[in-house]
């Protein structure tokens, strides 16, 4: 016998539906009994009370959680300034190495050295280096601020992992559309402002929402040269306490933040398959 609200469907329909339903309790099921043997099997283990305290202590949770999340805006902070700069910096050296004049090849060349360099040295090498390295110059103040060169290392490292992702979203517009809008008498500068370049942004926004994702933890390997962000704090803490949970902690406030960031970079991802079909 049918349901009214089945009524209305075909028998491919309804066979998908019951798939569907299917499938959903087959998930939640099975996850269900992956949580309880979580739950019953390690606090079984030998050294789970140990774990226990050093980890997952409530009494140090409760008292340092908030100082992390005021060390916390210190991250915010560089983020928020960084986040611009890469873009911006990512933007103007994907434009040149996609420059097709003669007279703009050193363009070219640079912009191909500099994210071969920068991609291919590790962050936390790129922020020894230019944390450490420049105001070792003996800059004065402020000038000489581990929070400007740091947040420079970053810009570096992320804008050729941006410029990459923005050539792409470039190659990706039809080269039939930069014919068409030539043909139409714009110039080729017109051409990549008013059509090559809204496309292409629009094309990368997922990709690049996960770079920011992960500017937003990497800004924590600013720590080794001196700021007291979210991570160092959490050190303070540890070596203060001779306890572990404000890492526990840390690791929280970065979950908070990013997964919700993580399901909008996904969310955009399956609206852009959706559009492409």
């Amino acid at each position: 016998m049918t349901t009214p609200k089945a009524a209305g469907l075909t028998r491919r329909q309804q066979y998908e539906a019951a798939q569907r339903r299917r499938s959903t309790l087959i998930a939640a099921t099975s996850t269900a009994l992956v949580v309880a043997a979580i739950i019953i099997l390690v606090p079984m283990t030998p050294g789970w009370e140990k774990v226990q305290r050093s980890f997952f202590n409530g009494q140090t949770f409760v008292d340092t959680f908030p100082k992390l999340l005021d060390a916390f805006k210190i991250n915010v902070m560089i983020f928020l300034w960084s986040a611009p700069a890469i873009a911006i910096l990512g933007l103007l050296i994907a434009l040149a190495r996609d420059t097709k004049s003669p007279a703009l090849f050193p363009l070219r060349i640079f912009g191909a050295a500099f994210t071969d360099i920068f991609r291919g040295i590790p962050v936390i090498l790129t922020v020894y280096l230019i944390g450490f390295g420049i105001p070792g110059l003996g800059l004065p103040r402020p000038w000489n601020s581990p929070y400007i060169w740091g947040s420079l290392a970053l810009i570096l490292t992320y804008a050729a992992y941006v410029a990459e992702i923005f050539r792409s979203g470039i190659d990706s517009v039809h080269h039939s559309q930069r014919s068409a809008a030539l043909s139409l008498g714009l110039s080729e500068r017109q051409v990549t402002r008013y059509v090559v370049l809204p496309q292409a942004i629009r094309n990368v926004v997922p990709a690049q929402m996960n770079m920011l994702i992960a500017l937003q933890k990497d800004v924590s390997l600013l720590s080794f040269i001196g700021p007291v962000e979210i991570f160092r704090q959490a050190g303070v803490f540890k070596s203060l306490l001779a306890n572990f949970t404000p890492y526990v902690g840390a690791a929280i406030i970065f979950l908070i933040v990013t997964i919700p960031a993580t399901r909008y970079a996904d969310y955009l991802m399956a609206k852009q398959r959706k559009e492409r079909r």
